[in-house]
């Protein structure tokens, strides 16, 4: 099969090569999926970098990427959630950094697979699972509800967006931070927007005069401002920044799970879920789509399309 694949780290795209590998094996409890489109994260380009090497193991050559949806082509022994011809997605990280999504196929835990929701086109649904869990696992950390005041980090990009929806969806008053440029798109989404920046505090206060009850921060090196908008009492979540732990907060990373992505795809079936696609690339145009999220200014998806 044709993946985008490296052979070691680098800080750039100079090892990034599409190229022909071995096609996944596919055993017990496992599904092979063709590959109809896949999420980039920048998960994945830090990961080309070396940036988890203390955390997983990597085995050369890498083929980044966590998302997928795509159609089932094989199942593995004892696998009787899925058959052939079933449309899914999946959050498919694995213990070890390998044998990713940026590829014609995957083969992936089944306990990791949703069924596509009706609602969302193929590239909607690549790019729903790490971004749409991670928002989802913050939110459950927190344990927002109807009576809380939630401030959302970074509330336009691909996290904080689902975590704004989902928010909503839990009748939580919800404050995102975002440039003025995204600031109907959050209107859009329920939330009332903030500009980052100089004077973020202040802002905030003047929304939720005495504070907010719970905090996600998607963006990072936030941790000042969410001190001093936080009421006494108040819970917060980063997934940028592993010193909240150190400051009555959680650090947090999401975990592949096929029930709670289907909690997500019964969202968007209900129409309380949208998931913005900002752009779509093939296998030849990875590095540009790493470059795009290297960026940091994408509102909503980049999708790859094998």
């Amino acid at each position: 099969m044709r993946a985008a694949a490296y052979d070691s780290f680098a800080d750039d795209n100079s090892r990034l090569q599409v190229r022909d590998v071995p096609d996944p094996k596919v055993g017990p409890g496992q599904v092979l999926i063709e590959v109809r489109a896949a999420g980039v994260n920048p998960v994945d380009w830090k990961v080309m970098t070396g940036g988890l090497d203390g955390m997983m193991d990597a085995v050369f050559p890498v083929i980044p990427g966590w998302d997928v949806a795509g159609v089932v082509r094989a199942v593995g022994p004892d696998t009787p959630e899925f058959g052939p011809g079933d449309e899914v997605m999946s959050y498919a990280r694995k213990d070890v950094v390998g044998a990713g999504t940026f590829a014609q196929y995957v083969a992936v835990s089944a306990d990791h697979v949703a069924r596509r929701p009706a609602s969302l086109d193929w590239h909607q649904a690549g790019g729903l699972p790490l971004a749409g869990m991670t928002a989802q696992r913050a939110l459950d950390r927190l344990d927002v509800g109807p009576d809380d005041v939630l401030l959302v980090h970074a509330a336009s990009g691909g996290v904080g967006s689902f975590a704004v929806q989902i928010g909503r969806d839990r009748g939580v008053r919800v404050i995102g931070t975002a440039s003025e440029k995204n600031h109907d798109y959050l209107r859009e989404l329920g939330a009332e927007p903030v500009s980052y920046g100089d004077g973020l505090v202040g802002r905030v206060k003047e929304l939720a005069p005495e504070g907010v009850t719970a905090l996600a921060d998607f963006a990072g090196g936030q941790l000042d401002t969410t001190l001093a908008v936080l009421r006494p009492g108040g819970r917060h979540v980063s997934v940028a920044d592993n010193t909240v732990d150190e400051h009555g907060g959680h650090w947090i990373w999401v975990r592949p799970s096929g029930a709670k992505l289907a909690d997500l795809a019964a969202m968007a079936d209900r129409g309380a879920l949208k998931v913005e696609v900002a752009g779509t690339y093939p296998l030849d145009e990875v590095g540009a789509a790493f470059d795009a999220s290297r960026g940091g200014h994408t509102r909503g998806k980049l999708v790859i399309t094998p």
